[in-house]
């Protein structure tokens, strides 16, 4: 039995320095950019589907933009509270923001996909900014990522927004985002290489070359998607072109949900087209339970049975993986009190996974935003935009 937890110990540690040190050079090189004084109209594109609770936030705020000139276009989509009524109100004090009604949601296409293709559309800018209608861009987001862009050569730049999190449901769940991203991502290989499955980045905010964009066909590609975040940046490589990731807390704030309620629904939505493969959530599975569960569970059985030197590599292991977690909340600024609630997090991770994975009908529909859409097999290619 000693022996047994000895090596489960070194097993755990081994998996907890794997994102420990991704997570080391990652912390090191992902910057920040500078909001420099970029040429070039950049639209800010916020789809919006009942949203009059934020919407007033986010468009004030995409409007205090500086350092590149900007237009703001809110696309109504069907809404049915004041989310139409709050915008048009702004736009009577600013004709830099517009407010467009999105078509008619046709079949095969998802909501927010339908939305972003109807607002590129509208948009007159060289440089698309697609924003969630929960995030607030800072003054010089849009700056910043526009001229991150023009340096790198890059034709579709993302980053997480600084992730607002107030009860307990959310930070549950939310940290998961950038501890996946910082943790098991490498990000210098993705900059190196060209590899499709290195592509990411945040549906929250997206810039991309509207001339590129269209090249690639856009959301319009990708519309039986739910998950921008994965999918786009992979189309972009898999078309030659290039994508890259900043640090975006500085750039953005975004609260995704108010609840653990909603917190569940919105990953599950998304676990369709993450983690919840039967090939990928196994592996997931093992490097997320082993490096950062396993460690506690074996230093518990250690200090009852007195095997004192698993005991001792348990607790490494641990400290490994709570450290790696600490040195991640750090950078993003995220609550200090999500760093203890760890362990549970990643449980609570993998079990919406495993609940998207095995429950009857996986196969069958996700519901978002009072709309239920067919999840079953991948997103094909679709026609170019005009």
């Amino acid at each position: 039995m000693t022996l047994a937890l000895l090596i489960l110990a070194m097993i755990a540690l081994a998996l907890a320095l794997l994102p420990a040190g991704l997570a080391a050079v990652n912390l090191a090189i992902l910057r920040s950019p500078e909001p420099t004084r970029t040429e070039g109209l950049v639209s800010i594109l916020i789809p919006a589907r009942n949203e009059a609770a934020v919407i007033e936030g986010t468009v004030r705020a995409a409007l205090a933009s500086h350092g590149v000139p900007v237009e703001v276009i809110v696309g109504d989509d069907h809404s049915t509270d004041d989310t139409a009524t709050i915008v048009q109100g702004i736009a009577r004090t600013d004709p830099r923001l517009r407010l467009i009604s999105v078509p008619a949601l046709p079949e095969g296409w998802t909501g927010k996909n339908h939305a972003c293709v109807a607002l590129s559309e509208a948009a007159r800018g060289e440089r698309l900014l697609f924003l969630d209608a929960d995030v607030t861009l800072a003054p010089g987001g849009a700056a910043a990522l526009a001229a991150h862009a023009a340096e790198k050569g890059a034709h579709l730049v993302s980053g997480v927004p600084r992730q607002v999190m107030e009860t307990l449901g959310e930070r549950l769940t939310v940290p998961m985002i950038d501890f996946l991203l910082l943790g098991y991502l490498p990000i210098a290989l993705m900059r190196a290489s060209p590899q499709v499955s290195l592509g990411a980045a945040c549906g929250q905010m997206i810039l991309i070359a509207r001339d590129a964009y269209r090249q690639t066909g856009g959301h319009g590609a990708i519309r039986t998607s739910l998950h921008d975040g994965v999918r786009l940046p992979r189309l972009f490589r898999e078309q030659g072109f290039v994508t890259d990731l900043v640090a975006g807390q500085t750039l953005a704030a975004c609260r995704m949900y108010r609840n653990f309620a909603q917190s569940w629904a919105g990953f599950s939505k998304n676990a369709h087209e993450g983690m919840a493969t039967p090939a990928a959530l196994p592996v997931w599975t093992l490097l997320l339970l082993g490096g950062h569960v396993l460690p506690w569970l074996v230093l518990a059985a250690a200090l009852a049975l007195g095997a004192g030197t698993a005991a001792a590599v348990a607790a490494a292991a641990g400290l490994v993986s709570l450290a790696t977690r600490a040195a991640i909340t750090l950078k993003v600024a995220e609550p200090l009190a999500t760093i203890l609630l760890h362990p549970a997090t990643v449980c609570t991770a993998l079990a919406i996974q495993w609940n998207v994975l095995l429950r009857p009908g996986r196969a069958g529909r996700a519901v978002w935003k009072g709309r239920s859409y067919a999840v079953a097999g991948q997103p094909e290619p679709q026609r170019k935009l005009g």
